[in-house]
């Protein structure tokens, strides 16, 4: 019998498992705890700033086993964007210096990321524009084939309907075949596909008030 798993809002002592999760799932949906010397890196860039600075759109997904997964995301992605660049990035500056040593393709997974607190990802106009809103989802494995994704996204999507989102956007790796199945399954429309950073753009139109949602 499968034991009951429950999608709550986020609580501020659910940080550190968020934090494992987003690790736990860092390499293309896969364990990328053996990539980074710091365990916090992905974390500090996919998971935390968005359950710290928005939390009324981030909800964790609770088995007996504890917090196993998490959907965040924002309304608005410029607006957030520029509530990272003001009250995020700064200090992770300050403990992060960015790589100057060695050439792009010689950076160690923690460089990686290291750079890109320092020179942060702007998602392209052209897909903000009809889809403002944007979220993050990763389950553990113990969590996933169980519709939990579905009902996360549910949640998520009313959260961002509420907050006058009609769009909403996500960036997948053209590695993780399982995530793009389930976006795919759930409704999800391919944007764009960017070979150079392995990412495909997907969208999905908002159900207005009280409509059902997939």
């Amino acid at each position: 019998m499968t034991a009951r798993a429950d999608i709550r809002p986020f609580q501020p002592s659910d940080l550190d498992a968020l934090y494992a999760i987003a690790l736990a799932t860092g390499d293309a949906g896969q364990d990328a705890s053996a990539l980074y010397e710091d365990p916090q890196l992905v974390g500090h860039i996919y998971a935390a700033p968005y359950a710290l600075l928005e939390p009324q759109c981030a909800f964790v997904v609770e088995d007996e086993q504890g917090v196993g997964g998490y959907i965040v995301g924002t309304a608005d992605t410029r607006r957030f964007e520029a509530r990272l660049e003001a009250e995020w990035w700064p200090k992770l500056r300050e403990r992060y210096p960015a790589p100057e040593s060695k050439t792009p393709t010689a950076w160690t997974a923690d460089e990686q990321r290291a750079w890109l607190i320092h020179n942060p990802f702007v998602t392209p106009e052209r897909i903000v524009a009809s889809y403002p809103a944007h979220l993050h989802i990763n389950l553990l494995p113990r969590l996933q084939g169980r519709e939990l994704g579905r009902r996360a996204i549910r949640r998520f999507l009313g959260a961002v309907g509420e907050a006058g989102a009609r769009g909403i956007h996500l960036g997948c790796s053209m590695a993780n075949t399982r995530a793009l199945r389930f976006y795919d399954a759930y409704g999800f429309t391919e944007i764009e596909r960017s070979e150079k950073f392995g990412t495909v753009w997907m969208g999905f139109i908002v159900p207005d008030a009280g409509s059902d949602a997939p």
